[in-house]
């Protein structure tokens, strides 16, 4: 057992700060600010499908959308070189991309809180407790400031979250990485949107038991129980021409009805998933690093990112997390030990030949541990 209890922490818990990296020398940079209890704050989603989505800013989130923008100009001024890349204010958060051009004086978090703190003085400046009693309007509709956001600015002394950290930030190295990460920031209004209306498949159902196993999961839980399933294991060693040779194979059996249950470790699982995935077969993936604690501000609001998001929303996807109790489960600690011997079980090698039993397990083979769920046919 971990000491996390449950599982350990996910991509979307960690703070990203790099150690070693000086946060005032040129690159480009990620941030995400989010309002304290996630209040919808800067305004709501509007948009009838997907594809039209947009946050419609009320007169607070056109203030801090100006704020935000004016931030180049304004610490330029002050001998920063500074550009927004991308911005996005969506109704409780905010993303943006900033490119430092130059060495800065002090560091891009110190930008980032000055932003912040300016933000929490427009707000205690603008919509102050005194001033929320009354409906707010611009050319006679209603700004939608919301008048109960009072009650947690006076507890908190803030318009944000106020966690350890702070914010959410992330260095952008490669020109792919901030093309991705653009494309990723102005596309929030229509994830929100699909989001929304596909709730099933973007909630986390915990403590899920299924081939004598319990799990996490988020997805389309039709495939869990779809009777035609195989795991995909590929070897570490294959050459690229054996894991071509591969991929044919499983796109034959996935043309034919079979799933795929992959834990998309090796380079050839993962190119084969990915190949599967594009083309619109569904796939069941076991989670290395999985959802995020039932207790962290993340796990309501939890989406999985980039293409296990669109796969998620088409229903073509089940993401799974095993409960750490199934790494300590003796038929698979027996398979594993027979496999990698008596390394440490908290170990990523250890671990992830556990997972690849696992997903044997769920692809009902035919000498499973289970044999209570075989099912004998009789012609």
């Amino acid at each position: 057992m971990t000491p996390e209890g449950w599982r350990r922490p996910t991509d979307h818990e960690r703070h990203h700060r790099e150690n070693g990296w000086n946060y005032s020398r040129p690159g480009v940079y990620h941030f995400t600010l989010t309002v304290a209890e996630r209040y919808p704050l800067f305004g709501r989603l509007v948009g009838e499908t997907p594809e039209e989505a947009r946050v419609w800013l009320n007169d607070f989130g056109l203030k801090v959308l100006e704020r935000l923008l004016d931030t180049p100009r304004y610490y330029e001024e002050r001998g920063y070189a500074l550009k927004l890349l991308a911005t996005q204010i969506m109704p409780d958060h905010i993303h943006f991309a900033i490119h430092v051009l130059a060495p800065i004086p002090q560091s891009i978090g110190q930008v980032v809180r000055g932003f912040k703190s300016a933000c929490t003085s427009l707000y205690k400046k603008e919509y102050g407790e005194d001033s929320l009693n009354d409906e707010r309007k611009v050319n006679g509709e209603s700004t939608d400031v919301p008048k109960h956001f009072s009650r947690i600015f006076t507890r908190t002394g803030s318009i944000w979250e106020q966690k350890a950290e702070h914010y959410h930030e992330r260095i952008l190295h490669t020109s792919s990485t901030i093309s991705a990460m653009i494309d990723y920031i102005k596309d929030n209004p229509r994830r929100l949107a699909i989001k929304k209306a596909h709730p099933d498949l973007f909630r986390i159902q915990t403590d899920l038991e299924s081939y004598g196993m319990t799990f996490r999961v988020m997805g389309n839980r039709f495939w869990l129980d779809y009777p035609l399933k195989e795991a995909l294991h590929c070897s570490r060693s294959l050459t690229q021409e054996e894991i071509e040779a591969k991929r044919e194979e499983c796109f034959a059996k996935a043309e034919n009805g079979t799933v795929y249950v992959s834990a998309t470790i090796s380079e050839g699982e993962k190119q084969i998933c990915r190949a599967l995935r594009e083309a619109g077969y569904p796939l069941v993936v076991i989670l290395a690093e999985g959802f995020p604690k039932e207790e962290s501000e993340h796990y309501k609001y939890y989406k999985p990112s980039g293409v296990y998001f669109e796969a998620c929303a088409n229903g073509q996807l089940l993401l799974i997390e095993p409960s750490e109790e199934m790494f300590e489960r003796p038929e698979i600690v027996e398979r594993t030990k027979a496999k990698v011997g008596d390394i440490p079980h908290e170990t990523k090698r250890w671990r992830f030949v556990a997972m690849n039993y696992m997903a044997e397990e769920l692809s009902g083979r035919e000498d499973s541990l289970n044999d209570e769920r075989k099912v004998n046919i009789e012609l």
